[in-house]
Order: structure tokens, then sequence, then C-alpha cells
């Protein structure tokens, strides 16, 4: 007999499905297969409960992006949120920069992992102020989160860099109230990274090709990998540079003090 709805037909194993929301957590429902109908009708109210749900955490956090926003305006702060996959070198990017940047224009950050303070502590021995969040199992940083952060940064004439959490998918659908988006990619990841992870390369204000100072040692085409952010993002610069030789950092540097206008 059916445990479900009493009926006398043969219970058949059940399979687990998941749907995971933009904020990282993890909606799980079973089914049997031995019931089409009735299946359908629960995938359906399912699927549409997740979808409210997804609708409502985005419609909140877009409120409060547009008040972080409203903040960064009234200061004088120029903000940009950083974002990559894990190892591409985003905190030895802001490191360099922020050396550079040293004399020029105030400078904080905003530093989002899962766990430890380590790329905090980074920052902070460049003299630039910098405010740890842990997102512990959350794989992403949201508005709220900046919200918060921003209570222990007085405010400031300059740029605020956000350091996403390493992740190419979550981030890309959480406005921080940020002005320009930076997606960084390293030449020791794929050419076709772009394609694999469309919404977060189409939102680009700017691409940053990381560690060129390797690519004699590897077979990577930067010609194909420009190609495929195109495709996403016509107008969005290329840029190419070494956080660690510091070859092609003037550029980075011009973007950022032009962009800010």
């Amino acid at each position: 007999m059916c445990a479900t709805c009493g009926c006398g037909k043969t219970d058949e194993p059940e399979h687990e499905h998941e749907h995971v929301g933009p904020d990282g957590k993890v909606f799980r429902h079973t089914h049997a297969h031995e019931h089409p109908h009735e299946h359908s009708h629960e995938h359906e109210h399912d699927h549409a409960r997740v979808l409210r749900v997804e609708r409502d955490i985005l419609a909140k956090n877009d409120a409060l992006a547009r008040e972080n926003r409203a903040r960064f305006d009234a200061a004088g702060t120029f903000v940009v949120n950083l974002m990559s996959s894990p190892g591409s070198g985003k905190t030895t990017l802001l490191v360099r920069t922020l050396h550079m940047l040293a004399g020029r224009t105030g400078a904080a950050v905003i530093e989002g992992d899962q766990q430890t303070s380590l790329d905090a502590d980074r920052i902070r021995a460049t003299g630039a102020p910098a405010v740890q969040i842990n997102t512990g199992k959350g794989c992403h940083l949201d508005a709220a989160m900046v919200g918060r952060a921003l209570e222990a940064l007085p405010p400031f004439r300059g740029i605020l860099f956000i350091e996403n959490v390493g992740n190419l998918v979550c981030p890309a659908g959480f406005d921080l109230g940020e002005h320009r988006r930076a997606v960084v990619v390293s030449v020791t990841e794929g050419e076709d990274k772009p394609l694999k992870y469309p919404d977060m390369f189409a939102a680009a204000s700017v691409v940053v090709v990381n560690k060129v100072d390797l690519l004699p040692h590897l077979a990577f085409d930067v010609g194909a990998l420009e190609a495929n952010v195109r495709r996403l993002c016509p107008h969005a610069p290329v840029l190419r540079l070494s956080a660690t030789t510091g070859e092609g950092f003037e550029e980075w540097l011009a973007w950022l003090a032009r962009e800010r206008g």
C-alpha cells in the first residue's frame, strides 16, 4: 500500500530532488514515480514555492542594495565588487592595488570569505582599513552583510573594494550597492569560463585577466577568452595584468580612475 495516499498501489523507491536558491540554501523534496499525476502536481507546487522564495530574497536584497548605494553616493565613495573563482588572485590584486593607490586616493576593503580572516589580515598589512565578513556555509555576500560591515567603516571619499566569496555562480545574482563589477579570471583557468558562467561575465563592468606572467608556461589562448567575453558583454574592457609582477597595472589603475570619474 502507498504510504503517501493509502491507495492500493505498491510503493516504489523514492527519489530526492534538490533546488538551490540564490542564497545557497538547498530545498529538497522526495517523490515516487508510481503516481505521475500526483507527482506532477507536487513538483509544480514545489517549483512555484522555490521561485516565490527566490523572488522574495532578491527583492529584499535589491532594496537594501539601493540603500547601500545611496550611502556610498552621499559619502563620495566609489565601490567596486570584485568577483572570481577561488584562486584567481583577487587578494594579491587588491594588495598591489592598495600599495599603488597609497597617496593618490583613500581606499578600504570589505573582505568576504566563508571562514578565516587571512585575506583581511593581508589587506590591513598595507595600511588600508578592512572589514572581514565570514559567510559560514554561504557562497556569496549580500547587501545586508555589506550594510552591516559599513558600520565598522567611517564614511570616506575614495574607493571601497568588496572582495566577494570565490564563486562564479551565486555572487552574480546579488546587487551589493556597488557601482562597478570587476570579474577576475586567471590564465591558469580555462578560456571557456565566460561560456560556462555566463551570468557572471554578462554583468561585468571590466574583466581582469590575471597571472599573465605565467603565459609562457601555459597553453592558454587569451584571444579566445576575450572573444568569449565579447559574446556576452561586448562593451566591457578586458585588461591583461600580473598581480605578482605588476605588469599591466597602470591600465587597471587608469580604469579605476576613469570609472570613478
